[in-house]
């Protein structure tokens, strides 16, 4: 049976580290979708049209190469398994999506929100507080902040466990945030999403509900541009103050980060007065 199959594929990837959930529910798609045709082995007719059932481009993409590598490792067992083409459906261009990068009076906005939720007199509104003033204040993925427990505040900071790409690190901690840590049970990424965006509007930070806006992981944006801002301007300590921050915010590779940046004018004016020193033959 295929899905046997698959369900080996699966754990293989997981065994080596991968989560794996998208690609799981694809696979096990694709192996009802075979079954139901009697099929016992992959065949590019069948795949290519599964595939073609997906709402988009990207999606259509996505779904072939997924199946095709399980194809590719039960063909290297038995040639029967047929292994599809690649570029049947083209790419989706990846746009990047512009990130807001938060002002200090948006912060103190949305906070000054989360502190007039209700109950008021229950730990939501202080809970949320916390939540997104250590998300704002450390850079933290969402995920991992919703993950931490109180074992993980350590003398050196917080100790962030097995996060995106299966490594721990140490987040250094300002004492004003160490003071605001507290107990309590954890929360649902849903629910804490949810939350945000009321709060955001509430604040006047987003439109209704349907309406583009500021996102909770722009909050991390925030502070890896705020915190390139900080930077002298010279070139060294730039290139220093980025592998420092790429290693602060859990990213493997420096070019990682670069996504996290965002033209401000503060970042611009460096880049003016860096520009003009370099023309008047000067090094910055």
């Amino acid at each position: 049976m295929l899905s046997e199959a698959v369900n080996r594929h699966i754990e293989l990837y997981r065994s080596m580290g991968f989560k794996y959930k998208v690609q799981a529910y694809m696979l096990h798609s694709f192996a009802d979708f075979v079954q139901e045709r009697s099929e016992e082995f992959i065949q590019t007719e069948s795949v290519l049209e599964w595939a073609a059932s997906a709402p988009s481009v990207r999606q259509r993409h996505d779904r072939l190469l997924t199946v095709r590598r399980l194809a590719c490792a039960l063909n290297a067992e038995d040639k029967r398994h047929q292994v599809p083409p690649t570029e049947v459906f083209g790419r989706a261009r990846r746009s990047r999506r512009t990130c807001h990068i938060f002002t200090q009076d948006e912060i103190d906005r949305l906070l000054q929100a989360a502190s007039q939720l209700t109950p008021a007199e229950s730990i939501r509104p202080i809970t949320y507080a916390a939540l997104l003033s250590l998300i704002a204040c450390t850079g933290l993925r969402v995920s991992e902040a919703l993950k931490l427990a109180i074992s993980d505040l350590t003398e050196d900071g917080l100790l962030i466990r097995a996060t995106k790409f299966q490594k721990s690190r140490l987040v250094p901690l300002h004492e004003s945030a160490r003071q605001a840590w507290q107990r309590g049970a954890g929360l649902p990424y849903p629910t804490v999403n949810a939350t945000y965006l009321y709060l955001a509007r509430s604040a006047g930070l987003r439109g209704g509900p349907g309406l583009g806006g500021c996102r909770i992981h722009d909050l991390r944006h925030t502070f890896a541009v705020r915190s390139l801002e900080q930077s002298s301007g010279d070139r060294k300590a730039v290139a220093r103050q980025m592998a420092s921050l790429s290693t602060y915010l859990g990213h493997s590779h420096v070019s990682d980060t670069y996504w996290y940046l965002q033209a401000t004018p503060k970042l611009l004016g460096d880049v003016a007065a860096a520009a003009e020193a370099l023309h008047q033959g000067g090094e910055r």
